[in-house]
């Protein structure tokens, strides 16, 4: 398989994350009495949909802290590793860019930042960088477990996609959950603000929660 056509892949499967992602929170709302149990369900229905489609070109990592821990369990060479994360970085901007012009045309935003991802609810900073680490170590952990082994690869798009539904339910009332720096940077880039100022913890804490999971498997799971 041509390395372009994986991280076309990628890119479009990190399109439609963020898109359907970021989109239904700002089209429907986070609200406790339904929404945000919708936007939940968007996010791990675009992993499930994205799995079946382009987990046989590149694995459908559409988030560079899964492929760093793909890197870092010998999954993923270091040349396709800084690809797949310009790839999904793109995408994610692309998908951000195109929700700022649909607000531009007169459809609300409820979340008033396109989606990006917060710490007013975390406790602050620190609470943010321990709610992101833990939750992508979970998530990460589980995509490590389930694609590891042929014969749960049938499904594994299915618990990948559930797992991240739950995180968000947890995150959601938090952070707005991130757990995919890509997913954080497009909406910040075209918010700005305090959401762009912090986006750094979306990225460090995804990244570092993504390491820790990789070691853990390779010390605990791993043959």
């Amino acid at each position: 398989m041509s390395s372009m056509k994986k991280y076309a892949s990628e890119f479009i499967g990190t399109f439609v994350l963020t898109f359907m992602g970021c989109g239904s929170a700002m089209f429907l709302g986070c609200d406790p009495a339904g929404g945000h149990l919708a936007v939940a369900l968007a996010f791990g229905l675009s992993i499930v949909a994205m799995a079946y489609v382009i987990g046989g070109v590149s694995g459908c990592h559409i988030n560079p802290a899964v492929s760093i821990a793909m890197l870092l369990d010998k999954r993923l060479s270091s040349g396709n590793f800084i690809g797949y994360v310009i790839s999904q970085v793109c995408g994610a901007i692309v998908a951000a860019m195109l929700l700022k012009i649909l607000t531009t045309l007169g459809i609300s935003d409820l979340t008033g930042g396109l989606g990006a991802n917060g710490v007013a609810n975390a406790g602050g900073v620190c609470g943010a960088l321990i709610i992101e680490f833990i939750l992508t170590f979970i998530f990460v952990f589980t995509i490590l477990g389930v694609t590891a082994n042929e014969s749960t690869s049938s499904i594994a798009g299915i618990v990948i996609g559930l797992t991240l539904t739950f995180v968000h339910i947890v995150g959601i009332p938090l952070t707005g959950t991130s757990v995919n720096p890509a997913r954080s940077i497009g909406p910040a880039l075209f918010t700005g603000g305090s959401a762009l100022i912090n986006v750094w913890i979306f990225i460090v804490a995804p990244l570092a929660g993504a390491a820790l999971a990789a070691i853990v498997y390779q010390m605990l799971v791993k043959k």
